[in-house]
Parts: structure tokens; C-alpha cells; sequence
């Protein structure tokens, strides 16, 4: 059975369009005249994956992780009730809304029937499925406890989504604060503050320090504001480019683990990352060096993976997981005191969770502290720099009022 992609009518005209399975093009069409459709377009999704009658496009559909999370939690429940893979699969593309994830599990089910494992259809997919994914489906379908690893994964999912959120909320109003802040003060002192202060220019009198560095200050926006919003700019592209290349992400990356306020909280968010996903790989019976192999190339900082990769290669030759990560300085000793402890009581899953769950309430801790400083600190810097204005404008004006007096 393949999958079509098909474009036709409804019984009341409108317009409608769906991916429907069948053994050939012309069952699909008596499947969807069934179904009260008049298919006007119908192509195989082999076909269609091609390209060849397709537009190019800038903007993919893209199946973000919300929705990889939840399809992998109905297959972990429709495997569970004891569906084999391909009637799980083809359950699953049937109430899936989304076309990038459906094209994705429908290619998934047909690389299954041609007699490919789950975790080699799936790897044929690495922007939707991680190795961590892959390698993880791999090993229960070695262990046989495939819906259990999928449950399982399904929870490491959502945790990174609600980490990942909770981040991206705690932050949102700060940066938005910073932005509206930034552009009230730019468009004061570029407009409103020149119109203001032309009064002073008739003066012959010295005018106080605040208004001559607010003028200076005014005068250099409007001549030259232009020009360097154009180098800082160019400045970001470089420095981005820089970034991209593997020694500038990761001269980028010991500078955000050495940032004054935010460094703290990428270590913290890093070290979660770390334990939590090496508990969930080893829990679901990956190997240690593998599943560091995987952790490596997901905790996201060029400066860990270096550690980890030499960690692995210390490991290799014998010596335990917690020593060459002490020794790196970059995981504290609570960190590293716990894992040892879980090697010598052979419960190391157990403590590297234990460790992730008291830094991700670290990371809520942290995150809550910093939002409720932000806040006012932003709104006293705007204070301040409105004050100062305000001052540089009224101070000449009070100056000459008491020369007139």
C-alpha cells in the first residue's frame, strides 16, 4: 500500500486537499469518490518527494518538536495496546494534521514495509529525528520494549519543550522592555530633543555640562546614526560568519560560559541537558560510550562537547566518567561527586536524573530571579536617562530665568 498525495472537490464544492493510502492510483481515486471527494490532481508522495513538478520554495513546512513529541507519544499508546509497527504507523498518519510530519511518518511506514528497521526509516529523516531519537528507537527495538523507550522518549521531549519555554517566556518581556526602551530614547534625543534645544543656539552664555553632552550627544546621532547602524550591522554579519566556523563557535561558547550574568544560566541549562539526556539513553540500554557519543553532539556547546569527547576517550582506556569531567572545571562538584557516587553504587541513571531534575529547578530558580531584577532595573536605567534629559533641557531654561529675574 503507498501513500498519494490528491487535490479534488467535496460535495460542496470547496476545495480540498490530503494524503490518502492505497494499492494504486485508481483504488486511491474510488477511495475518495467514496469518501464523497472528486479528485482533480492525484500523485504518489514518491513522486511528489522528487520535485520534479513541484515549485521551489524559500519557506518548507517545518514539523516542529511540539508535534514530533506528541506523534511519538500516540505510537508509544497505540503500541502499548498491543498495534504491530505498521498498523501503529498507518493509525498514526491517519489523524495527523500536519503535512510535513504526515509526508515524514508516511515515507517511515514505507521504508518499514520494504524491510527497514523503524530506527533506519526514521534516520532517514535527521531534521525531524535526532540521533538521540534514532539511537534510542534502535535499542528498544533490540530490547523489544520499543512502546516503553518511545514513552520515555516522548517525556524527555516534552521536558526540553517546557525547559525551552519556560526560558523563552521568562525572557520575553525583558528584551522587550530593552527594545521599546532603546527606540524611545533613540527617537528623544534624534527628534524631539533638537527641536527643543534650537532655543539655546541665541544664548551667549555657557551652557551647563548636561545640555552640551546631550546636544553632543543629539548632534552625532542625526550626522552619523546612519552610518553606524550600517557598521554594526556589518559588524553582526562578520561576527556571525565568525560564529559559524567550528574555532569561532567555540571561542562564542566559552564566552557565553564565562558571561557575568548569563553565563551561570547556559552552564546550568548545559549540565541539565547533558544529564538528562546520558540518563535517558542509558536507561533505555544504550552503551556509555555510545550514548556519550550522542550526548556529545547535542549539548549544544563546542566547549562541553570537547569535554565529553575527551572524557570518552579517557573512558575508553579505562578510567571512570566522573574524573575527566572534574577535572575539564566545567562541572561543579556536586555534579561530578554524584555520578561517581553512582558508579560505585552502580545506579548512575538514578543520580545523573536526580542531578538534572535539581538543575532544571536550579535553571526556574535563576530564570524567575533574574526576570523579577530585569524588570525594574530596565525601568531605572529608562528613569535615569529621561531624568537626564529632562534636566539638560530645563537646567538653561532656569539659568536664564534668573538672569531675566
Amino acid at each position: 500500500m503507498s501513500a498519494f498525495a490528491y487535490k479534488g472537490l467535496d460535495l460542496r464544492g470547496k476545495s480540498t486537499t490530503g494524503i490518502i493510502d492505497a494499492d494504486n492510483p485508481r483504488q486511491a481515486r474510488s477511495k475518495l469518490r467514496q469518501d464523497g471527494i472528486f479528485p482533480t490532481e492525484l500523485k504518489s508522495e514518491k513522486e511528489k518527494a522528487t520535485g520534479l513538478s513541484q515549485p521551489v520554495t524559500l519557506f518548507a513546512p517545518k514539523v516542529k518538536l511540539s508535534e514530533t513529541a506528541l506523534m511519538t507519544r500516540q505510537l508509544s499508546t497505540l503500541l502499548g495496546a498491543g498495534l504491530s509497527i505498521m498498523e501503529g504507523l498507518s493509525a498514526l498518519i491517519e489523524q495527523t494534521e500536519n503535512e510535513a510530519s504526515k509526508k515524514a511518518w508516511v515515507d517511515v511506514r514505507d521504508s518499514v514495509k520494504e524491510g527497514s528497521s523503524l530506527a533506519e526509516a526514521l534516520g532517514k529523516h535527521p531534521k525531524i529525528f535526532s540521533t538521540l531519537y534514532c539511537q534510542m528507537v534502535r535499542a528498544g527495538e533490540a530490547s523489544g520494549t520499543l512502546y516503553k523507550i518511545l514513552n520515555r522518549l516522548a517525556d524527555y521531549l516534552e521536558n526540553q519543550l517546557r525547559l525551552r519555554g519556560k526560558i523563552f517566556s521568562a525572557m520575553t518581556y525583558p528584551i522587550l522592555m530593552m527594545v521599546v526602551s532603546v527606540l524611545i530614547l533613540l527617537f528623544l534625543i534624534a527628534y524631539v530633543v533638537p527641536k527643543v534645544t534650537s532655543i539655546f543656539a541665541d544664548l551667549d552664555q555657557a551652557l551647563p555640562l548636561p545640555t552640551v553632552i546631550l546636544l553632543s550627544i543629539s548632534e552625532f546621532i542625526q550626522a552619523y546614526g546612519l552610518l553606524l547602524a550600517i557598521a554594526v550591522g556589518i559588524a553582526l554579519f562578520f561576527l556571525k560568519r565568525h560564529i559559524a566556523t567550528p574555532k569561532g563557535r567555540e571561542q562564542y561558547d566559552r564566552i557565553s560560559l564565562n558571561a557575568p550574568i548569563f553565563g551561570r544560566l547556559i552552564k546550568m541549562v548545559a549540565i541539565s541537558r547533558f544529564t538528562k539526556t546520558l540518563a535517558t539513553l542509558l536507561s533505555s540500554g544504550v552503551q556509555l560510550l555510545n550514548a556519550l557519543e550522542i550526548v556529545e553532539q547535542i549539548v549544544g556547546n563546542k566547549v562541553m562537547e570537547k569535554t565529553i569527547r575527551e572524557a570518552r576517550g579517557n573512558i575508553r582506556e579505562g578510567e571512570s566518567i566522573s574524573d575527566p569531567l572534574k577535572r575539564s572545571g566545567l562541572f561543579p562538584p556536586l555534579v561530578t561527586h554524584m555520578i561517581a557516587v553512582g558508579e560505585k553504587s552502580g545506579e548512575l541513571e538514578r543520580m545523573l536524573q536526580k542531578v538534572s531534575e535539581a538543575y532544571d529547578n536550579e535553571v526556574d530558580t535563576v530564570v524567575n530571579g533574574m526576570t523579577s531584577l530585569l524588570g525594574p532595573i530596565m525601568i531605572l536605567g529608562m528613569g535615569f536617562a529621561i531624568l537626564f534629559i529632562v534636566l539638560a533641557i530645563l537646567l538653561p531654561i532656569f539659568e536664564v530665568s534668573q538672569m531675566v529675574g
